[in-house]
Formats: structure tokens, sequence, C-alpha cells
């Protein structure tokens, strides 16, 4: 699908949805500095249909056994924001095999379709700020994240950041904000989370989980903090955060002196998976982003 038809089909949808409305507290922060700390990298998606050279799309299935297809057709600007659409569609899988042994071989087809984009090849950066203001989709089924991973070894020794994750959790919709990094064995995770659920925002306002918000990361040498609109929702001890051994690899992910070590940031909305079976008849769903703002300390 070529990024004029995403904005024809998007069109119709996204004119009535009032797309980017820049609250007063939102606009505080559009400076280029804030108190002690300069912008180092940022996106305000302001380029209507192109998404950016800077973000490469993931294609396929990527992971988590996930029921969507990646594919970059999925994202593009509209109106100032990033629109990253959910589509219940069938896709062929290229990769299919009749004796595939792994998930990604194994499916035929895809029934829905979304799109992830990283800046693993333009942008990495270790310590700093990080401003994601964006409009979640909050439908059963559905799983937006924003989050970073690290550029050194692999996962989840190269460490993972989870900015802003939904999905239920014991069969309750929540908010997530976590870190991960190596355990003992291959793969094996040690994780930091902490689930908020989406009660404790819609009890102050019933209309939040349809409204713009401001997810941020303040990250040091010592300490990790997940905030969304200035709550804080979760602190990570990097003194507790070393890998555990795997492969004799006890750096630790968050905070080290490694020449060229850094974190790269994803936006993607999964469907399916840890996100819970979706709700078919509300397909399409859109998860919108309006700007993506990256600080580190000023000298």
């Amino acid at each position: 699908m070529t990024q004029v038809r995403c904005r024809i089909a998007l069109a119709a949808v996204l004119s009535a949805m009032c797309l980017c409305p820049r609250t007063a507290w939102a606009a505080a922060e559009d400076a280029d500095t804030i108190a002690g700390y300069r912008l180092v990298w940022h996106d305000e998606f302001d380029t209507e249909g192109s998404y950016g050279a800077h973000w490469k799309p993931e294609v396929g299935f990527v992971r988590n056994k996930e029921l969507q297809w990646y594919q970059g057709a999925n994202a593009c600007v509209k109106d100032g924001c990033l629109v990253i659409a959910g589509r219940r569609e069938t896709v062929a899988n290229p990769n299919y095999s009749e004796d595939g042994k792994d998930w990604r071989t194994s499916r035929k087809e895809a029934h829905y379709t979304s799109a992830s984009l990283t800046t693993s090849e333009s942008f990495t950066f270790k310590y700093g700020r990080v401003l994601v203001r964006a409009k979640m989709p909050s439908v059963e089924g559905s799983w937006p994240a924003i989050w970073l991973k690290g550029n050194m070894w692999e996962w989840p020794h190269k460490g993972e950041i989870d900015m802003m994750e939904y999905y239920p959790s014991k069969g309750v919709p929540c908010l997530h904000a976590n870190a991960c990094w190596g355990g003992k064995e291959r793969f094996a995770s040690v994780w930091d989370s902490a689930a908020m659920p989406i009660s404790h925002f819609t009890e102050r306002d019933p209309e939040w989980a349809h409204k713009f918000h401001v997810w941020r990361m303040d990250w040091d040498k010592e300490w990790i903090r997940l905030y969304v609109d200035d709550e804080l929702l979760n602190e990570v001890d990097l003194s507790k955060t070393f890998n555990q051994g795997y492969d004799g690899n006890h750096e630790n992910p968050f905070s080290n002196d490694i020449d060229g070590f850094g974190a790269h940031l994803l936006l993607n909305l999964a469907i399916g998976s840890t996100g819970g079976t979706p709700a078919d008849n509300a397909f399409p769903i859109h998860y919108l982003v309006d700007y993506v703002r990256v600080y580190q300390a000023a000298e």
C-alpha cells in the first residue's frame, strides 16, 4: 500500500478526530531547552505523508507470537501526527513453510496488519529525558507501546525500557512502565515492572483514554524514572540492574561506560498476544503520536 493510499484510507476517520490539539500544559514543553536539558533529537511529525527516513519500519511477524503483520504502509503522517493503523485484513506470509517449526514460518497468513517503527539505524543515545505526546488505542486486543532497546548484545541482556505499554493484567486494563535485563540463561529476563489500572485515570477523567498524554522518561547513571503527565509510574534503581551472567555477561545495560553503548526508540502497535483477544468490531484502530523529543543534560 502506498503512502497516498494510506492517507486516503485514514482521511475520513482522522478528519473528525481533532488529531493533535496541544493544550497549554503541552505547549510549555515546546521550547528547544527545558530546565537543565538541551534538545538533541526530535520528530514533530510535521511533514505530511512520510514518517521520515530516520524511522525504519519492522516487517513481518517480529516478536511475542503477536497476530499482526508489520508493514511500513500502516504508518503515515497526517495533520501533525504520526498515525499507526491497526487493520483487520488478511495478508500472505511470504516466509510460510509447510514444515515450518518457528511461529514466524508456520503461519500461512496474517489476519491483522499494523506498524512498528524504530530508530535503530539512525539514532541512539545514553542518559537524558524523553518526552512522547501520544494518544493510544485502548480497545480490547490492542497493545501500543513506547519503548527502548540497547544496541549491544542479545535481548534481554541489551536492556529494555518500556515507557508505555497498554495491555490487561489479570483481566484488568493497565498502563505498564517497565525495565528488564538479562538473567542467568539465554533469553531469561529480570523485570522491574509497574502496572497502573486505567481506572486510576478514568475515575478522575472519564475521557482520559480518548485524549493525548505526555509520557516521560528521566534516565541518568543511577535511576530510570517513568511518568505520564508528570505522575510517577515507576522508578528503577540502576544499582540493581546488572545482567546475571549468561555467556559471562555481567554488564549493566542501563548504566555503563562502554564506548558506543546506547539505546534506540521504538513506536509500535501490536495486536493480540499479551494484548488479549482483539475486538474485531473496533477495527481499524489508530495510535497517534504528536511528537518525540530527546533531551540531554545541558553543559
